[in-house]
């Protein structure tokens, strides 16, 4: 899998950069029986249905030149906008969004909770300290599942 993600990403990461957009994240996954090549875009000004489509109609024949990255009978191919909620995943991902509202999900409970929503206020080497309610908590990279950017 990670061989796939890594050849999508240097394919698309320059048409992206063409085109003024952002490649935030590359998701190959199976979901009931068929595979799924995910690209999720961004852009300082937001990204619409032109911008994926473009990208859609950029990115699609460069994959068909690499058909031998794909299991089988292949994969559905989909390009959307990384979204409000993002997930936060790289390094680069939480600090850009420092002093923003997250949700962080926890492998196992932490007084108490699974889930906790809170600012970002600190990232360090995968631990991530927040600020839920005026209570400072901290993380580590092995406790947390999940993070994503919160809205409201």
């Amino acid at each position: 899998m990670s061989k796939i993600i890594d050849t999508v990403t240097a394919l698309a990461s320059p048409v992206l950069a063409d085109l003024g957009l952002e490649l935030w994240d590359v998701e190959f996954t199976k979901e009931a029986g068929y595979y799924y090549l995910r690209l999720y875009i961004d852009s300082p000004g937001g990204v619409g249905l032109e911008q994926c489509e473009a990208v859609s109609r950029a990115v699609d024949p460069l994959l068909d030149e690499h058909e031998e990255l794909f299991p089988d009978a292949g994969y559905t191919f989909e390009v959307s906008s990384a979204g409000a909620e993002r997930k936060l995943r790289r390094p680069s991902d939480f600090e850009r969004f420092l002093g923003s509202l997250v949700e962080i999900k926890l492998y196992k409970s932490k007084q108490g909770k699974r889930e906790y929503i809170g600012i970002l206020k600190a990232y360090d080497a995968g631990d991530v300290t927040l600020d839920v309610k005026g209570e400072t908590v901290a993380f580590t990279k092995a406790e947390i599942a999940n993070a994503r950017l919160r809205i409201g």
